[in-house]
């Protein structure tokens, strides 16, 4: 299992931008500390993304050459009740 990601500066910055909208604020300021760790938050976020992205379509190429699809018509017909 993958380790966890810390997603609290995505949750802090949401929580900020929302109590800013809330009180009609114009602007919010982060400090550097603060933007540092959203942006390394994101980026892991991306990276997990782009690794999930890829074992499933690793696992996706694995599987779509052992099934076999086959399709009969019979032609149909209509039954009179």
């Amino acid at each position: 299992m993958l380790n966890q990601i810390n997603t609290i500066p995505i949750q802090q910055f949401i929580q900020q931008v929302r109590s800013a909208d809330l009180g009609q604020q114009k602007e919010i300021k982060l400090d550097i500390k603060s933007a540092k760790m959203l942006a390394f938050c994101l980026a892991e976020i991306n990276a997990r993304l782009v690794q999930d992205y890829d074992t499933l379509i690793k696992k996706l190429e694995n599987n779509s050459g052992s099934s076999n699809i086959s399709v009969s018509m019979d032609g149909g017909g209509f039954n009179s009740n």
